[in-house]
């Protein structure tokens, strides 16, 4: 185990309720014959994140039901309907007091982005001051790793949607883009019309 599969958690954000695919949480969306939150766990732990938190909420029984998420850490967000932002607060709050020195923060609902895009921002990690995003043609998306030095920030202005957004837009510069396009496709599952990409 490398030093950088140590010192990264895993953190996925699973909580999304897919007000825009009817009510369905995506987190049990099936993909390849199993919950598609089993499948993005399956990602980071491909790629080398041997502690994986899963942030829960629409559904969250249900999910625990049906998925097998063995080794993971569940973390329920009770305020997973104010968004995004509150999952990445709870996720990031349970990684508190572990020896994660940074989380690589992945979404449930993009299974175009593989192992492979995920090993290449892992790989980026160089401590806890670290802030790493894939691009996809200089684009920033996900995942992103975020070093614990920067976590009380992130935590104080994720609300709503945003997730760590307006963090990152302010540190633009400290930024370490890793080009994932030729590895990845990063396409959300948010509407029915997007469930044609799950298999």
């Amino acid at each position: 185990m490398t030093e950088n599969e140590q010192q990264v958690a895993g953190l996925l954000l699973a909580a999304g309720g897919g007000r825009r695919l009817g009510g369905r949480p995506k987190a049990l969306l099936e993909h390849r014959g199993r919950p598609l939150v089993e499948h993005a766990v399956g990602v980071l732990r491909a790629a080398g994140c041997t502690r994986v938190h899963v942030v829960l909420g629409a559904a969250a029984a249900v999910v625990r039901e049906r998925a097998e998420l063995g080794d993971c850490v569940l973390v329920e967000n009770p305020e997973w309907a104010d968004g995004m932002g509150s999952s990445l607060r709870a996720g990031l709050d349970s990684l508190t007091g572990t020896k994660a020195r940074a989380a690589l923060v992945s979404l449930v609902d993009q299974p175009g982005i593989g192992a492979a895009a995920v090993r290449r921002v892992l790989a980026a990690y160089e401590d806890e001051t670290s802030l790493v995003s894939a691009a996809y043609d200089g684009v920033r998306g996900h995942p992103v790793l975020l070093g614990a030095a920067h976590w009380a920030g992130i935590s104080a202005t994720a609300t709503g949607d945003r997730g760590a957004r307006a963090y990152l837009k302010e540190r633009e510069d400290a930024i370490t883009l890793v080009e994932c396009a030729d590895v990845a496709e990063p396409y959300d599952i948010d509407t029915t019309a997007d469930l044609t990409h799950l298999e």
